[in-house]
Formats: C-alpha cells, sequence, structure tokens
C-alpha cells in the first residue's frame, strides 16, 4: 500500500514555532516524521509527499529520513500551494494507480486506524474517510474548525466546515482507489479545488464510504492550543 502525504501549505497559525510546519518538533520528532512512523508501523513503505511552501526544507529533512529508515520517499511540488488542498492531492495523479493513503502531515492519530482501515479495503472508483462519530464533548477537536461529516447508511452524504447538519468529524485519514483524481479533476474544473468538494462530488455518485475509529485517537494540530493538546496526547500515550 502506498501512501500520500499533503504537507504543502503554510501553516501560519502555528509560524511563531517555526516556518515550516509538518517540521515542528512535536517531543523532539517533527510532525510529518510522526506521520510517516505511524504508517511505517502498520507496514506501510512507499511514500509520496507533496511539498509547497518551504518544500525544500521538507525534502532535505526526509532525504536524510530515508536514509535511515527502510522507506522510499518520493517527492513533488505543488506550486499552487496557496489554493485549496485538493490541488496538492490531484499533483500525484500521474503516480498512483492504485489504492493508496491519503494523509495530512499535521494529524496525528493511533496506527490501529489505518492498520483496520487498509483490511476494510476500498472499491474500485470509491474513497472510503475514516471518521470520528464522537461530535459531543470531544476534548481533541476544535468544533471552530473541524471539517463536519454527514453519513447515513455507511455513506457520506454530506461534508464541510460550519456544515450546520453533522454526526461525525473528518479525522484526514483516507483510503482512496486511484478514480477519485478522475472525480477531483471535475470538481477543480467546477471551481471547487477544496480536497472536502472531490469528496462532495464522490458523495453525490454514492461512491463516498466511511470507516468509524470507534474509541481511536487523533488530533489536527492547526494552533497553539491543538500543539499543547497533542503534547500531552503524545507524553500519555508513552
Amino acid at each position: 500500500m502506498k501512501c500520500l502525504i499533503i504537507a504543502a501549505g503554510k501553516g501560519s497559525r502555528l509560524a511563531n514555532r517555526g516556518d515550516s510546519k509538518p517540521l515542528l518538533p512535536l517531543e523532539g520528532i517533527p510532525l510529518i516524521e510522526r506521520v510517516i512512523l505511524s504508517a511505517m508501523a502498520v507496514g506501510v513503505k512507499d511514500f509520496y509527499v507533496i511539498t509547497g511552501y518551504n518544500g525544500d526544507k521538507i525534502r532535505e529533512r526526509l532525504s536524510s529520513f530515508r536514509q535511515i529508515h527502510p522507506v522510499t520517499i518520493d517527492f513533488i511540488h505543488n506550486d499552487q500551494w496557496e489554493k485549496q488542498n485538493g490541488i496538492s492531492v490531484y499533483c500525484a495523479r500521474q503516480k498512483l494507480h492504485e489504492p493508496f493513503f491519503l494523509l495530512m502531515s499535521d494529524h496525528l492519530f493511533d496506527p490501529v486506524i489505518i492498520k483496520e482501515l487498509m483490511a476494510t479495503g476500498v472499491g474500485e472508483g470509491e474513497v472510503k474517510l475514516a471518521v470520528d462519530m464522537r461530535t459531543v464533548d470531544n476534548p481533541l477537536v476544535d468544533l471552530d474548525d473541524v471539517t463536519r461529516v454527514w453519513v447515513e447508511a455507511g455513506r457520506i452524504r454530506d461534508i464541510g466546515k460550519g456544515l450546520p447538519r453533522y454526526n461525525a468529524f473528518d479525522t484526514g485519514i483516507f483510503l482512496c482507489s486511484p478514480g477519485f483524481f478522475t472525480v477531483l479533476a471535475e470538481s477543480i474544473a467546477g471551481g471547487d479545488s477544496s480536497l472536502s468538494g472531490g469528496i462532495r462530488k464522490m458523495a453525490r455518485q454514492q461512491k463516498a464510504l466511511i470507516f468509524d475509529i470507534g474509541d481511536r485517537s487523533w488530533i489536527d494540530i492547526d494552533d497553539e492550543a491543538a500543539f499543547i493538546k497533542a503534547q500531552k496526547l503524545v507524553a500519555s500515550s508513552r
């Protein structure tokens, strides 16, 4: 199984900690390396990293990482990194021709999530999103920032930030078939270049499924408050 990681954004809300968000050290280990190590823990060895802002620093760091770890890491640069994140995913369309994981460089998670997600598989032309159904008083979720999901009968009906009707949260962990690139291209051509836009289009085609992570932990590290929560989460998992 191959893995695509988005690491193109600026991460301005954590700029006080450093000028490259994916490389911010959390308990001594950069965020993106924690993501890669989590995937490696369940057998993933082939990675594609989408770079953008400060891409040279990320490539330099991960080039050293792959020299001491049994993985391959290829880099794809997104010149339009300031645009929505669907553009970053679409940049990998010529590299991935089989099912693959899609992860965010600033989302930490229990590796068991992708192990169990991988075991469920994904059908041709489908995408499967790992979701958190714990929508009430979830201490690790910023309700004002998290991407919300409306789920019915195991399928996504709607997704987006600020969604008024929702019963799940988007963890940023996807299992995609290569057919997702075709739908994403249609969404971008229609004026919506967000990842959620592509998922909404797949939902209308009945091809966007969900995987419930149950009580497994995850966190999106978007700002200082989330970073502090992540520190505590990592410390408690030792």
